[in-house]
């Protein structure tokens, strides 16, 4: 090892095949964490290890509980930890798996260069971010299997989402932003600005794990040699560059350049799953809810109805599957109280069907409305052969590029951890794309749609230029048009960042109470009106906090 250190070496001898379906890998905003190894798991302390213990059986057939959380993710691991360190007894159902076992090679995710049947949600075949390399379609075929990232297709995008215990913190980059202090009456106007910036973000960053890589470090070590070439391009051109937080614990990375703990972020593990740096909620909020020791979790559990109880409390439908996607049994449960934790989409796709068709009546004509993509759109740069940007990558983001105030957009520089220089840049950019989609029943064939159109997404590809045009035009390059489609500049295509369809003080009160049913919250990203100007997670979190102090001190 030079004193630079290599962040390991890749995916060694990797073939031409290897190569183009590992190019697929392309960030956007995801990863997750897994089971270690022992010396790692005593690195990271009891956390980890209540994060990995063996949950209690399935919730039963006639169970009642004193709250039900639906979701496993950010929201939900807050309401659920909160509750519990208030003396309520807490049930959490997850569609996606516990992800606590390893498969056959000893890991519990397989690698982003080798997606397997642990990759995606009952598919089969992969649905990559980029679906070409060089005219080269790069998808492959998988086993049918509840995988950890799902790619839901909804009309005009495709919005990736984590499927498991620990919900959306299982796939994204983990950079964990906190939005400029200016920025925050336009992204929640209801909001105390200063309580959140005062109170609630300091809380969420505490409880995330939120840390900044070592600058220093940065600028020698090889695996982030992209990113300083980012750096470079965006601060020729003009614009800031920012180091970003992340939840990643960084003293592990530097133990993985330094080769003397098993490569994870360095390996290229990033969208499906993070075997052993990245600080999920598996190892944060849902190792600190599990170890009060009145908060259990069922896995492979997907509500299907919650409707007013006659004693009281609601009536919850769910049904236990299998990693097929078969149900194998339907159960009812009362909860005197139910939070809706399933995400953006599930949220949002579960309250629309639940009025609908009557079981919750007292819903408002908010519910649906105000579904956003964060203005997500993704591009790739051709470099010049003077400007490699290392054939090893950490796949773990940690600096951006910012031309929001001016421009509307900040760009993430992406790694691409394919083992092998591809002298390339690639970005993904959160954008102040005003456009709002709706969920909407369908009653002929009882799905819940999505109206948005791929053509809104042109006020994101408008607003990402004003950083890549200005780029390309100094540094006399041109975009990558063989990553989306045969001759596709842009990734127009799909958010890792849902945002609304319940949103807050419209289809919640202030505190997200919804509306005609008490007793039923809303505690998710689905309260946010479709943009939060960064990545989103810290901000759901953050919000997520605040609802439930307040939820606790008057409701209960």
């Amino acid at each position: 090892m030079s004193d630079k250190g290599q962040c390991g070496n890749g995916p060694h001898g990797i073939s031409r095949r290897g190569f183009i379906t590992g190019t697929g890998s392309l960030l956007g905003a995801a990863v997750l964490p897994g089971q270690a190894t022992a010396a790692h798991a005593r690195t990271r302390g009891p956390a980890a290890a209540a994060a990995t213990a063996p949950a209690a059986g399935p919730i039963e057939s006639g169970a009642r509980v004193p709250v039900l959380v639906i979701g496993t993710g950010y929201g939900g691991s807050v309401a659920a930890l909160r509750l519990a360190q208030a003396g309520v007894d807490v049930h959490m159902v997850e569609m996606g798996m516990a992800w606590d076992t390893p498969g056959p090679d000893g890991n519990v995710f397989c690698n982003t260069t080798s997606p397997d049947q642990r990759s995606y949600w009952l598919r089969t075949k992969t649905k990559q971010p980029l679906s070409n390399f060089l005219g080269f379609p790069i998808d492959r075929e998988i086993p049918r299997y509840t995988g950890i990232l799902d790619a839901e297709e909804m009309g005009g995008i495709i919005v990736y989402q984590g499927r498991g215990v620990g919900g959306g913190s299982l796939v994204n980059g983990g950079m964990a932003v906190t939005p400029k202090r200016s920025d925050f009456a336009a992204i929640l106007p209801s909001v105390n600005t200063e309580e959140m910036y005062s109170t609630y973000y300091p809380r969420a960053n505490a409880g995330l794990g939120v840390g900044l890589v070592d600058p220093a470090w940065f600028d020698t070590v090889d695996c982030y040699q992209f990113a300083r070439v980012g750096r470079k391009h965006a601060q020729r051109s003009g614009f800031p560059f920012v180091f970003v937080p992340d939840v990643y614990d960084w003293d592990y990375m530097k133990q993985e350049a330094a080769g003397t703990v098993p490569k994870s972020a360095v390996a290229g593990e990033i969208l499906y799953g993070n075997n052993h740096g990245k600080k999920s909620l598996q190892k944060t909020y849902l190792a600190e809810a599990r170890a009060t020791g009145r908060v259990t979790i069922s896995p492979l559990h997907k509500v299907t109805s919650v409707s007013p109880a006659a004693g009281g409390g609601y009536s919850v439908v769910i049904d236990q599957i299998n990693t097929s996607g078969d149900t194998t049994a339907t159960k009812t449960v009362t909860a005197d109280r139910v939070f809706f934790a399933a995400g953006s989409v599930g949220t949002s796709k579960l309250l629309v069907r639940l009025k609908a068709t009557g079981a919750l009546p007292g819903l408002n004509g908010e519910i649906g409305k105000g579904w956003g993509d964060n203005g997500n759109v993704m591009c790739g740069r051709a470099n010049h052969i003077w400007d490699p940007t290392g054939k090893v990558q950490a796949s773990i983001p940690c600096g951006g590029i910012d031309n929001w105030d001016a421009g509307g957009a900040f760009a993430e520089v992406a790694p691409l951890p394919t083992g092998i220089e591809t002298y390339a840049s690639f970005y993904l950019s959160i954008t102040k794309n005003p456009n709002r989609a709706e969920f909407t029943y369908d009653a002929a064939s009882g799905t819940v749609r999505l109206n948005w159109q791929t053509a809104w997404k042109q006020p994101s590809i408008d607003m990402a230029r004003t950083i890549f045009d200005r780029i390309n035009a100094k540094e006399g390059t041109i975009y990558r048009s063989d990553l989306f489609g045969t001759n596709k500049v842009w990734g127009d295509h799909l958010t890792y960042h849902p945002l609304g369809g319940a949103v807050l003080d419209r289809a919640t009160d202030n505190h997200g109470r919804l509306h005609g049913h008490p007793g039923l919250y809303v505690i998710d990203g689905a309260l946010i009106p479709g943009n939060t100007s960064v990545n989103p997670f810290v901000t759901i979190t953050a919000l997520a906090e605040r609802n439930i102090e307040k939820i606790i001190a008057t409701d209960l």
